[in-house]
C-alpha cells in the first residue's frame, strides 16, 4: 500500500520469512489475505508478485466512495456530535502542519483516511468504512502516487469545507461537493497512467483508466 514494494515486483516467501525470522506458514497465510485484497498475485510455476494497479478496481472504489460518502455526509448534516467534529478539526490542523514539510505523502494519506473514517464513525457506520477500505486498495495506491506529485492545499481546503457543511447543516451542497472531492481528482490520474509517465510500470494496461 505504501509503494515501498513496487507494483509488479516479485516477492519471495523465503526471503520474507528470513527477514522477519518466522516460519513460512504465517507468511503463506498473509499472502492469501493479500491476494483477497488484490495486492499480490500468484503466477503458477513462476512466482508471487505485487499486483499492478488495476483501473477496473479504481473505478469500482471511486464509485463506492462517491455513493457512500455522499450519503454519510447528508446524515452528518442531520446529526453529528461535537466530539467527532472536534476530531475532524484536529486532523485538519495536523494536515496543515504536515503540508509545510516535504516527503510525507504517506503520513498525509493516512490522515486523509482518518478524516473520512471519523465521519463514518460519527454516524455509527464504521463497518461501512471498513468495507470501503477493503475495496479501495488500488484506488488508494494511485491516490498516494497523486499525493506524491501534488501539493496538499486543495485537499485541506476541501476538508475544511466538509466541516463547514456539517456545522451549518448545508445538505443542499453535499452532492456537488462530494463529486468535486471524490471524482474530480481522478482527472489528474490520467497523467500518472500515461505510457510516458515515470510510473508506467506500475499499471495494468489491459484496461483503460476510468473517466468520471
Amino acid at each position: 500500500m505504501s509503494l515501498e514494494l513496487k507494483p509488479g515486483q516479485a516477492i519471495s516467501e523465503i526471503e520474507v520469512a528470513e527477514a522477519l525470522q518466522i516460519s513460512r506458514t504465517p507468511i503463506r497465510e498473509v499472502m492469501a489475505k493479500l491476494r483477497e485484497e488484490n495486492l499480490v498475485e500468484v503466477r503458477p510455476q513462476i512466482g508471487t508478485y505485487v499486483t499492478k494497479i488495476d483501473p477496473r478496481l479504481i473505478e469500482e472504489a471511486a464509485f463506492m466512495r462517491y455513493t457512500l460518502e455522499r450519503e454519510v455526509l447528508k446524515l452528518s448534516c442531520e446529526d453529528f456530535s461535537v466530539e467527532y467534529l472536534f476530531e475532524l478539526k484536529k486532523i485538519v490542523s495536523l494536515q496543515e502542519r504536515m503540508s509545510e514539510a516535504e516527503g510525507n505523502a504517506l503520513e498525509f494519506h493516512e490522515l486523509d483516511n482518518q478524516f473520512h473514517r471519523t465521519i463514518f464513525q460519527g454516524n455509527q457506520k464504521e463497518n461501512v468504512w471498513k468495507a470501503i477500505i477493503r475495496l479501495s486498495t488500488h484506488y488508494n495506491r494511485i491516490r498516494l502516487l497523486s499525493e506524491i506529485e501534488h501539493r496538499y492545499d486543495l485537499a485541506i481546503e476541501q476538508h475544511k469545507e466538509i466541516i463547514k457543511i456539517i456545522e451549518s447543516k448545508q445538505v443542499n451542497k453535499v452532492d456537488e461537493f462530494v463529486r468535486n472531492h471524490i471524482l474530480e481528482p481522478t482527472k489528474n490520474w490520467e497523467v500518472l497512467y500515461a505510457k510516458d509517465s515515470p510510473y508506467t510500470d506500475y499499471f495494468d494496461y489491459t484496461h483503460k483508466m476510468p473517466v468520471f
